[in-house]
């Protein structure tokens, strides 16, 4: 399901219309975006959870030559199932 395909589910399961329903999810993702950059994290109990993650630096190696390259420590973002969505996926 693509961005525009969730905006018609969007639409027919809550009466929205289409442009009210396409507003609604772009702020949905610019909240977890500027939340998750300031480094908080969004709970969304039964769904799961958006947060930010740490790396560190690190050595590895490049499998095309074998020679050791050093990873600088970064951020990206972490999305954690929740149990129920996790338990409905699996049909448990």
């Amino acid at each position: 399901m693509n961005k525009s395909e969730l905006i018609d589910q969007i639409h027919e399961s809550s009466g929205l219309s289409k442009t009210d329903a396409e507003s609604a999810l772009n702020a949905f993702i610019e909240v977890v975006q500027n939340t998750v950059t300031a480094g908080d994290k969004v709970t969304l109990p039964g769904f799961g959870v958006f947060a930010p993650k740490s790396t560190s630096a690190r050595t590895a190696r490049n499998p095309r030559t074998g020679e050791a390259i050093q990873v600088p420590a970064g951020k990206s973002a972490k999305f954690s199932v929740g149990a129920k969505f996790k338990a409905q996926v699996s049909g448990s």
